[in-house]
């Protein structure tokens, strides 16, 4: 058959498309390899670590193929995060490790957000405005960087990044969650001091119980089997979180927050691997993440000027976005039970109609980073990873088909 036979040629739309993926990639890869220079990752400049943006960027080196970066700045957080700060009196690893012990379990400390301003000291009055630039341990922040660990060990099948992931998660869990009294419900704090002795911010935040427990579900479906020394079960931990969920409320209207919804949704949806209507809790995500996506677009966000926008929540959203789709696809495998779930399925359907905002905010960040925009670089790291993300989501978004169906279906 002749090469420019007909039958030969690509269709439009698919050449389009990839295209278009082709380009994300590009821009994706040349962010990313910008962030690493910049914050030295690769090259001279000292390490710059910061944990949420470099949980992001672990998961971006995956989808970009680039897994000796991946690598090398995991070993950065590690040595950076797992210690105390040059400014701190205190020195060593967080957890008081000797340095063998250390290597072996980078993570059982747990780690530094990364912020620029030592902790509140102990005598210190709380002060709401400077506490968001002081350090400390962020619950969400550690949930972020046991996912990146997981991603990592499924994809180059490194089993001790998984483990770091699993001591890690036991940690946070034993650090953050508490009972207020005997009998009482458990409860969460928002921010602990650096060496997770005692709280900064004993409020709750929203999502905090549900990132735990889809990590949790993430980690404990990630242990090859026959597999000694893969760190600690989480059964534990799991029903603890469980039980915290349950008295949660996961509404929010923050893009931000909202995308997150979404990559649990899909997430759990992909851990599960069962019919969405024997899942209770997949409807509670995707109904809270719908309906705060309703509130949010009713304040019209993008007509106000870019000023008074923050990129990377709004990029937070686009990820998500980017999961409904995928989410759907999952779902409608068992279209009868779906329809048996008409809450769920209008949820759904209502996400489905947002999905084409995603590309929308993609391509204005992406006008902006190409800019000299001042408030861009005001948070440039942050930014520029969380939209190589957005461009190129596989690495954060899709967990791989290691992960087992033995997962408590009736959560």
């Amino acid at each position: 058959m002749r090469r420019d036979h007909p039958a030969m040629a690509p269709h439009p739309a698919r050449k389009a498309a990839t295209a278009e993926h082709d380009d994300a990639h590009r821009t994706a890869a040349a962010l990313m390899h910008d962030f690493a220079v910049r914050t030295g990752v690769v090259g001279a400049a000292p390490a710059q670590r910061y944990l949420w943006t470099d949980a992001f960027a672990v998961c971006n080196f995956l989808a970009l193929d680039e897994v000796d970066n991946a690598e090398r700045l995991i070993e950065q957080v590690h040595a950076t995060l797992g210690r105390h700060r040059a400014d701190d009196a205190r020195s060593g690893w967080i957890g008081g490790m000797d340095a063998q012990t250390a290597i072996e379990h980078p993570t059982r400390g747990g780690l530094r957000i990364g912020k620029p301003l030592p902790e509140r000291a102990v005598d210190a009055l709380p002060d709401a405005e400077l506490e968001w630039e002081r350090d400390g341990q962020y619950f969400h922040y550690l949930t972020r960087w046991m996912h990146a660990l997981d991603q990592f060990a499924r994809r180059t099948g490194q089993a001790d990044a998984g483990r770091w992931a699993r001591e890690l998660a036991q940690t946070a869990h034993r650090a953050f969650t508490y009972a207020p009294a005997p009998g009482a419900p458990m409860r969460m704090y928002w921010k602990m001091r650096i060496d997770l002795s005692a709280p900064l911010v004993d409020t709750m935040g929203q999502h905090d119980p549900l990132d735990g427990l889809i990590t949790d579900l993430q980690l404990r479906a990630h242990k090859p089997p026959g597999r000694t020394g893969f760190g600690p079960d989480l059964d534990v931990e799991l029903r603890e979180m469980a039980a915290i969920v349950a008295g949660t409320n996961l509404l929010t209207d923050d893009p931000l927050g909202i995308g997150g919804l979404l990559v649990d949704a899909y997430r759990l949806a992909q851990l599960l691997r069962v019919r969405p209507g024997d899942n209770p809790l997949l409807g509670l995500v995707a109904g809270a993440a719908a309906n705060g996506l309703a509130r949010y677009l009713a304040t019209q966000p993008f007509a106000r000027p870019l000023s008074h926008r923050l990129a990377f929540r709004e990029l937070g959203l686009a990820i998500g976005l980017q999961a409904v789709t995928r989410l759907w696809c999952v779902l409608e495998r068992e279209s009868a039970s779906l329809d048996a779930q008409p809450a769920l399925r209008g949820a759904l359907d209502r996400l489905l109609e947002q999905v084409p905002l995603a590309r929308t905010l993609t391509d204005t960040w992406c006008e902006v980073a190409r800019s000299d925009d001042a408030q861009w670089r005001a948070h440039e790291d942050i930014n520029a990873v969380m939209l190589a993300t957005a461009l190129v989501p596989t690495g954060y978004i899709e967990l791989d088909g290691s992960a087992s169906s033995s997962s408590n279906s009736q959560l």
